[in-house]
């Protein structure tokens, strides 16, 4: 078995490229590294997955330090034959001081690293090791594939502290059988060493595996999976191919290795959530995982998450009938199709891996992609008028445009710049955002012109709408908030069982319990604790009781604001409160929606208009009834209203009680 070295590439006669050029082609991107390993190493493993019937892509990230057991091996293995001084070669450094820290990506279900190990041989098709390890700036080969000039393997290198790789791959070989291959790879810096016969200048490009009279080859087969299996690395399986980068002291961004890996795993349903759901009967096309230290960190699931569960949804739109065909007319093109959608929502926590993508506490964005249906970027609109609502779009470039919008994207594909292409084509992607930009407006209704059926919206509706066309001045229009809430009063005392309705008051004038749409809501904290005070009602006499004992009138005691909550694919309104005295009571639900500046209350809607609409009374253990009027027994429990409001409007929640008789 021949001992693996390194070896550095000098510069031939003709000249190269030199290592730092090539880190440097990536250019000064926006996204952190970590964003960018992502989306390059997935779109990577994505253009290299099996064709059918295979299943779908496992794609996986691993962190982990390298146990006492393979260090050893590490050093002995990975130092040999390296140049001698540190500054030219980091990796040595690394290894010598301290633990031993990688960050591993892998796919399986793709057709690894195969082809010529030699980029003078690799005149065919199937050449992806070359690509991979030799050459730089090649073309795709792939069909509507994600990649383009293969710039993204870069990541790789700049991700790690040492610019250096192993490679670890499984392939089929030309006979039928399957090949195990192992070889590393730094990139690093040009520079001038001793060369033997004198100085000579090094381009920084180094390789490490079975060194040959001019180039160092992989090690494959049984040798290859001895090595990996004394540096700690997983082995293939039987049947399985795939590849697996192992980064070497990976750059976390400050971060600690757990706190990388749940952004790592955010980061990845952010930008691949296309790839991980399914539609009915299929599997996801990719499936994903996050690992540190040998701990699972679970990838969000887009259809369980928000606000990606809005963009899913967008996507089913784009994808079915109230999908919309996009268009350029001079010259005459298609150019892929759109779908909106637009919510109610509670305000967004903003994440670490959403602030990397401009999307803060509300979403007005499209998610673009080509036909490979990678995310290219999200490109925000216009905001709706109110804080609470929210609207996400996908556009999906025509597979005949797939080469034009391709030429527009820089080298971390993360952006369409027109002003990078020759007409028509820079034509083609300004006209895609001038046709996006039009469907916002008619989502949001910011067009100024009067439609038939307009004097159908309702005002409250009508006032959110046009609160946003006020300047010089800050307001949620029909969102704003006139009554006062935090305290209670009450009707005077009515016979036994009427029903009575808890209401809040300003200035000591009666007023329902509303929460408008657009304004900040979140959770009441304490729930559980003194909530809004409520006025206790005289004593009064059970006639139908065996005694006529003495007993207090049902009271409601709301317990904090109403606050916005997300339920499945749509958000809801909830209002949480008690029952103190003691006894069954029936509960009812009034809702309706405030017309502001009037104190007017519309309980019917105009003609086209919805109406909040009770789902049903939650207890605190989640269980729901979806009843009209529900019994609960009066104590210190606390229950919760939960309401669908009616979009662009003031809802008001109130609450009746009345006591239920007992034999």
């Amino acid at each position: 078995m021949t001992k693996p070295r390194w070896s550095s590439q000098r510069y031939p006669p003709e000249g190269a490229s030199a290592a730092d050029g090539i880190r440097n082609q990536l250019g000064r991107p926006e996204l952190d590294l970590l964003t960018i390993l992502v989306r390059e190493s997935a779109q990577n493993s994505w253009d290299a997955r099996l064709p059918p019937p295979a299943g779908p892509v496992d794609y996986r990230i691993d962190m982990w330090t390298v146990s006492p057991a393979h260090t050893r091996a590490w050093r002995e293995l990975l130092l040999d034959g390296a140049p001698a001084r540190a500054e030219d070669f980091p990796l040595r450094e690394t290894l010598r001081h301290g633990p031993i820290r990688v960050l591993a990506v892998s796919d399986r279900g793709t057709r690894g690293l195969g082809g010529p190990t030699r980029a003078d041989d690799a005149v065919g098709p199937d050449r992806d090791f070359v690509s991979f390890v030799r050459n730089i700036g090649e073309p795709r080969d792939a069909a509507l594939g994600g990649g383009t000039y293969g710039f993204g393997k870069g990541i790789f290198y700049l991700l790690s502290k040492s610019g250096t790789v192993l490679v670890h791959s499984r392939c089929r070989t030309p006979q039928g059988g399957h090949e195990t291959r192992l070889i590393g790879c730094t990139l690093w810096r040009s520079y001038v060493g001793d060369g033997g016969n004198g100085n000579r200048r090094y381009t920084g490009r180094h390789w490490w595996g079975n060194t040959g009279e001019d180039l160092v080859e992989p090690l494959v087969g049984r040798e290859a999976e001895s090595i990996a299996q004394r540096l700690g690395l997983k082995a293939f399986n039987a049947e399985e191919t795939g590849t697996t980068i192992v980064v070497i002291d990976p750059n976390l961004d400050e971060l600690e290795p757990p706190e990388a890996a749940d952004y790592l795993a955010e980061t990845l349903s952010w930008h691949l959530w296309p790839k991980m759901i399914s539609a009915v009967g299929k599997p996801s096309a990719m499936r994903f995982s996050v690992s540190c230290d040998g701990i699972q960190y679970p990838v969000p699931d887009p259809r369980e998450t928000r606000p990606l569960n809005m963009f899913v949804a967008a996507y089913e739109t784009m994808i079915g009938s109230d999908g919309s065909d996009l268009h350029c007319l001079k010259p005459k093109q298609h150019l892929g199709r759109l779908g909106l959608v637009k919510r109610i929502m509670p305000p967004l926590e903003p994440t670490r891996a959403s602030r990397m993508l401009d999307i803060e506490d509300l979403v007005h964005h499209v998610c673009l992609m080509r036909p490979a249906e990678l995310v290219v970027t999200y490109k925000a609109g216009p905001k709706p008028p109110s804080v609470n609502q929210g609207y996400a779009g996908v556009f999906r470039a025509d597979e005949d445009m797939d080469e034009i919008y391709a030429k527009a994207e820089p080298p971390t594909h993360d952006a369409w710049h027109p002003q990078s292409l020759d007409r028509p084509e820079s034509t083609y992607v300004q006209t895609t955002f001038r046709r996006i930009a039009e469907a916002q407006e008619r989502l949001l209704s910011l067009g100024g012109v009067a439609r038939a059926g307009a004097s159908n919206v309702a005002l409250g509706a009508a006032s959110s709408l046009f609160s946003g066309l006020v300047g010089g001045a800050w307001g949620i229009g029909g969102a704003t908030a006139y009554s006062k809430p935090g305290s209670t009063a009450t009707h005077a005392s009515k016979a036994d069982d009427t029903e009575e309705r808890t209401k809040h008051s300003t200035s000591g004038q009666l007023a329902t319990k509303a929460v408008p749409f657009g304004t900040n809501r979140s959770a009441p904290d304490g729930v559980g604790g003194r909530g809004a005070d409520y006025t206790e009602g005289q004593a009064y006499t059970d006639t139908t009781g065996s005694s006529g004992v003495p007993r207090r009138r049902p009271r409601v005691q709301y317990v904090g604001d109403p606050y916005y909550d997300d339920r499945g694919d749509s958000s809801v309104l909830i209002q949480a409160f008690r029952l103190p005295v003691p006894g069954a009571q029936r509960v009812r639900i009034d809702l309706a929606v405030t017309v502001p500046g009037t104190g007017g209350r519309e309980t019917d809607p105009p003609i086209g208009a919805s109406m909040p609409v009770l789902i049903g009374w939650e207890d605190d253990e989640g269980r729901l009834d979806a009843s009209e009027a529900h019994i609960i027994e009066g104590g210190e429990s606390v229950w919760y209203a939960v309401v669908r409001p009616a979009p662009d409007t003031m809802t008001e929640i109130g609450i009746k009680v009345e006591a239920v008789r007992t034999p």
